[in-house]
């Protein structure tokens, strides 16, 4: 497994199963898993912070079809567009089946029991709690950590939206050791069908995020019509670096 970077972010060359196989690897010692998008790209080029919680990362996938066509632009292809939402249904069907269990924190109101009611049915997996607490990160709560820590789950589903969950993930990871923590956007959300995923083809022609606009135009806006755009200079000023700065071996 090698990893390629666009801007400074670092995204392991996995396909699904062995993205699957790769976060499964981490059950015992913990990690961490995000799945950087166009939004992500860019917000580790500006937050300090949010680039050494990615760069402490044991598993990166690319979560975007617009990552995955920078990448081959770059002359370091990836397998495969991986996103949270689409990672989180089959883990829970391995975890089910190997007798580890999920915890669930985050999404919005209802969502995450919704979502628990679903996968305990669908994918036989334990659910070892259900959290949706209204996080702040300037005023820490150590009671969820606590609730977490009492549960001892083998994953924790983060779904807190970014950059909120990466950078809670990032303070939190070793407190939480030896759970697996995965950053997972709204995957609660859709799960509890609170909110519509975009149709597969729209997802594969790169317009996700107009779908995602069109539900959610006054919390979205801003990311994607004018964060997001600052992507492209990105992927330039990598393509000007040599090559054999974007590409290195296993983490």
């Amino acid at each position: 497994m090698g990893r390629v970077r666009i801007g400074r972010i670092w995204i392991d060359s996995l396909n699904f199963d062995g993205a699957l196989d790769a976060i499964e690897a981490l059950v015992g010692s913990g990690g961490v898993v995000f799945t950087p998008n166009v939004d992500h790209v860019v917000t580790a080029d500006k937050n300090e912070e949010f680039r050494a919680a990615y760069d402490r990362a044991d598993v990166s996938v690319a979560d975007g079809q617009w990552v995955v066509w920078a990448a081959k632009v770059l002359g370091t292809p990836l397998p495969a567009k991986i996103s949270g939402s689409d990672l989180t249904y089959p883990l829970a069907k391995r975890a089910g089946a190997k007798g580890r269990s999920l915890y669930l924190l985050g999404g919005a109101d209802g969502a995450a029991e919704a979502a628990a009611k679903r996968l305990t049915q669908e994918c036989g997996v334990r659910i070892a709690g259900i959290d949706s607490p209204r996080i702040d990160l300037s005023k820490p709560d150590p009671a969820v950590l606590e609730r977490i820590q009492k549960a001892k789950p083998d994953f924790v589903l983060v779904a807190l939206g970014s950059p909120k969950q990466e950078l809670w993930i990032h303070r939190n990871r070793e407190a939480l050791r030896p759970a697996v923590l995965l950053g997972i956007g709204a995957t609660l959300d859709f799960l509890a069908g609170q909110v519509r995923r975009a149709p597969a083809w729209i997802s594969r022609a790169g317009l996700e995020w107009i779908f995602r606009l069109a539900l959610e135009p006054r919390r979205l806006a801003r990311r994607y019509l004018v964060n997001d755009p600052k992507f492209a200079a990105i992927v330039l000023r990598t393509f000007r670096e040599p090559q054999a700065l974007r590409i290195t071996a296993a983490k």
